[in-house]
């Protein structure tokens, strides 16, 4: 039987993203009018397919870390602006391509864009996406930012990769398994923060800060996802709990669970995720055996150290809002509502 864990910090994870929003409500309307404006196209079935995810309901917590740490970083101009219009754009596109992947069905609680309009429809938007983010960055003129943020789309792609390969490997260790997420999630979360200082040209102790915080608020999130895919509900999650059990997903939770299983647990592992040979009442043993062996405590406990570090890598800073509003959407990664 599934069991809704507490993160026992804040009670209202929400809360601790109004500091945020209220610091980069002016900045972002723009950058919600660039999004809108940069998904148009002659091919109608585009802004068709962009508009359905761009709508469906995301924080756009990437694009507004690139404000922030750009008002930290004491930026006066408005590159910022189309640079984490550039951030959103990625994300969006690898959303795009992730659900082809993963033959998912529900994204943010709607249909996913391959269900509407098929697999072919959603990549080939997905890349005209990245098309379009990537004449932002130019636009903007900055080198070191184009640098960032290309990188960083090489390096998501790279964790795509590595993820198909480990798809399915009930071999797959702690930390190879972190190695595919800091690629795959952290490295954008990491990109967004990093080219707020950039921008604002900044000392690179102040940028290398803000690429940590980013990189271990990725991580953090990511493991948060992990255990919310089991010990959450749909109507938060936005999603089918128990979609990772489903597609096969080595997540950390089953990393844990395996490792400290029996002979007879790691067989019921590797028929269900190895093999795909998932029965009726499968998805309810793997949390009882999760439950038995700690993992999920285990990962939300990972994260929070992840959290921590993020903290720390703002230390730096002075104590102005923007410092304060980015520790706090640490404690919203951690804490949202499961």
């Amino acid at each position: 039987m599934a069991v809704v864990v507490s993160l026992d910090e804040a009670r209202d994870p929400q809360a601790s993203l109004k500091p945020l929003l209220d610091l980069v409500k002016a900045d972002m309307a723009e950058v919600n009018a660039i999004i809108l404006d940069k998904a148009r196209s002659d091919v109608e079935l585009i802004p068709k397919l962009a508009r359905h995810l761009i709508d469906s309901g995301g924080k756009r917590l990437r694009p507004m870390m690139t404000i922030a740490a750009a008002q930290l970083c004491g930026y006066e101009g408005n590159g910022h602006i189309k640079l984490a219009a550039s951030v959103e754009f990625m994300h969006t596109a690898t959303l795009l391509h992730d659900d082809v992947v993963d033959d998912s069905d529900l994204r943010r609680g709607r249909k996913t864009a391959r269900i509407l309009w098929g697999n072919e429809a959603s990549v080939l938007v997905g890349d005209f996406l990245l098309g379009q983010s990537f004449r932002m960055m130019v636009d903007v003129g900055s080198l070191q930012a184009l640098d960032i943020l290309s990188t960083a789309a090489s390096v998501i792609a790279e964790g795509e990769v590595m993820q198909l390969a480990a798809s399915k490997n009930m071999e797959t260790t702690e930390d190879e398994y972190l190695s595919v997420i800091e690629a795959k999630t952290a490295a954008l979360f990491s990109a967004a923060g990093e080219v707020g200082a950039a921008i604002a040209e900044r000392p690179k102790t102040e940028i290398s800060a803000l690429r940590s915080y980013g990189r271990n608020l990725g991580v953090a999130f990511q493991l948060i996802d992990d255990a919310l895919d089991y010990a959450g509900d749909q109507a938060n999650l936005g999603k089918s709990v128990g979609d990772d059990f489903r597609e096969g997903k080595i997540t950390l939770p089953v990393v844990l669970s395996y490792r400290r299983g029996s002979g007879e647990e790691r067989a019921f592992w590797k028929r269900t995720l190895q093999d795909g040979d998932i029965q009726d009442g499968d998805l309810d043993h793997a949390m009882d055996l999760m439950a038995t062996h700690g993992a999920i405590d285990d990962t939300i406990k990972r994260a929070r150290h992840y959290g921590s570090i993020a903290r720390d890598a703002l230390a730096i800073f002075p104590d102005v809002p923007q410092k304060s509003a980015l520790m706090d959407v640490v404690s919203f990664c951690i804490n949202r509502v499961s």
